[in-house]
């Protein structure tokens, strides 16, 4: 169902069963896939696709322009997978040239209001954004991760999986898979181990994972001692702390710890 007093362009792509609420705006070229609901005054831009059974409430602004100095028009994307919930004064900018041409948001993620994600940013499945919660441009965040409300992520950081991020944080390094960081430059404070333990970690993993954040931040060894160490140790074996250790070397920003 599409309110009469909504603005569809006839070039949007618009699937069967979506509502569309009352003076929202869908511009030309955008796709929005079945079961998808969009609420009154919400704004979706040129170059945006939204996958099935979303829901977009009120005041969102989606796809628009990225707040890039270097951006001059260049056509970019956005694109939204399923079941995302996006509520009220969200603002989704798409890509730019510079990055990756396009803004990625995976599956059943969770945008509270005032959430912000930037340009180029790469979001998994299951992540949520607290309310005011905001994204730089070019940032990775894998599965699971939570960012807290009125936190803020500098450009091209990588948030890991399973990461839950405290309110009022500010981070400016990586922040590695598993782990707890608040602060207002973020520090780790030992594992996310009530989330980990939501989603059904094995008593075996959350100890090696405790093994494995003991050796490489609370110990006096280097970052590259520590990971050498590890892999001699039994639980190098271990998919989670593999994944861990592989984060690690592949930090381009650098570690918070």
């Amino acid at each position: 169902m599409i309110h009469p007093t909504a603005i569809v362009d006839p070039n949007a792509e618009i699937e069967k069963d979506v509502e569309i609420g009352p003076y929202s705006v869908i511009e030309k070229g955008v796709f929005i896939g079945p079961g998808t609901k969009i609420g009154p005054h919400v704004v979706i831009r040129e170059g945006t696709r939204i996958g099935k059974r979303c829901q977009i409430f009120q005041f969102a602004s989606i796809g628009e322009a990225p707040q890039a100095f270097a951006y001059r028009g260049e056509k970019t994307y956005l694109l939204i997978g399923d079941q995302n919930i996006v509520r009220e004064y969200v603002t989704l900018h798409r890509g730019t040239i510079h990055g990756n041409g396009k803004t990625v948001i995976g599956n059943n993620n969770y945008f509270m209001a005032y959430a912000h994600v930037a340009h180029d940013c790469q979001i998994g499945n299951q992540v949520v954004l607290a309310n005011g919660a905001t994204l730089a441009g070019h940032i990775l965040i894998e599965d699971y991760a939570i960012i807290g409300g009125l936190s803020a992520v500098h450009q091209f950081c990588q948030i890991g999986i399973h990461a839950f991020i405290s309110g009022l944080t500010g981070v400016t390094l990586d922040i590695p898979p598993y782990m707890l960081a608040s602060g207002s430059r973020a520090k780790l404070f030992g594992l996310n181990t009530v989330g980990l333990k939501r989603h059904n970690f094995s008593e075996e993993t959350l100890r090696a994972l405790k093994k494995a954040y003991r050796i490489i931040f609370r110990s006096s060894m280097t970052l590259e001692k520590a990971v050498q160490k590890i892999g001699e140790d039994e639980i190098s074996k271990t998919p989670e702390v593999q994944h861990l250790l592989n984060f690690i070397q592949h930090s381009k920003r650098g570690i918070s710890r």
